[in-house]
């Protein structure tokens, strides 16, 4: 079970353990993450759990909410990430996911698909969970046009930083895709993607920050 290990000045002074869909964290009473110092707003995030993962949302606190030192508004959390607000740092533990996987890729709208995500480098990477689902993003705009990823890690992030960003789960019977971030949502064959993960099907087109791409299953 995912947890949250919240320290300050190095010293550890709660553990949460997320058993809820939705967790919220807070100055006020109420919150069940209670940070009781004003620099926390009084209701500053929200943690909201989808199967075995952790999004963290700023609820448009005073301070904001910083994941590994970088504001985010929401985030797919990673094992071992380090959330920030004020002078409090909590540690994200998940290791039933993330444990041995890689850092999750991200592929730039409109540069080429860095060496490491070729074809030929990700047939070398562990396939998770049922080996007979092979699937994979094509590129079918911008520079990068004609690569395919391989969909090879728990958990492959798509997209442009700021602008959009989707995050293509693997599941034990397929493959989902969520908005993780931007005011761009992504596109799911025309219709706008939403937090809640959709299931995606041999063919299927994405566009994400201007470019668009195809899920192909094999």
């Amino acid at each position: 079970m995912p947890k949250m290990i919240v320290s300050i000045d190095g010293v550890v002074i709660k553990e949460v353990q997320l058993s809820k869909d939705r967790t919220t964290l807070g100055r006020r009473p109420y919150n069940d993450i209670v940070i009781d110092n004003l620099a926390v707003s009084g209701e500053h995030a929200v943690l909201q759990m989808m199967g075995n993962e952790v999004y963290l949302e700023d609820l448009n606190s005073t301070n904001g909410t910083y994941v590994n030192g970088k504001a985010v508004k929401k985030q797919l959390l990673q094992n071992s990430d380090t959330v920030e607000i004020g002078k409090y740092k909590i540690k994200y533990v998940n290791e039933a996911v993330n444990a041995g996987f890689e850092k999750t890729m991200i592929i730039k709208a409109g540069s080429v698909v860095p060496a490491a995500a070729t074809p030929a480098a990700a047939a070398e990477a562990p396939v998770v969970g049922d080996s007979s689902i092979a699937a994979a993003i094509k590129v079918l705009s911008g520079a990068a046009a004609g690569r395919e990823v391989p969909l090879v890690k728990v958990v492959t992030t798509i997209g442009k930083p700021g602008v959009a960003v989707a995050a293509i789960t693997r599941r034990p019977h397929g493959f989902v895709v969520a908005h993780v971030e931007g005011g761009n949502k992504p596109t799911l064959n025309g219709t706008p993607i939403g937090a809640e993960p959709v299931t995606l099907k041999n063919g299927d087109l994405l566009e994400l920050a201007g470019t668009q791409m195809q899920f192909v299953q094999a």
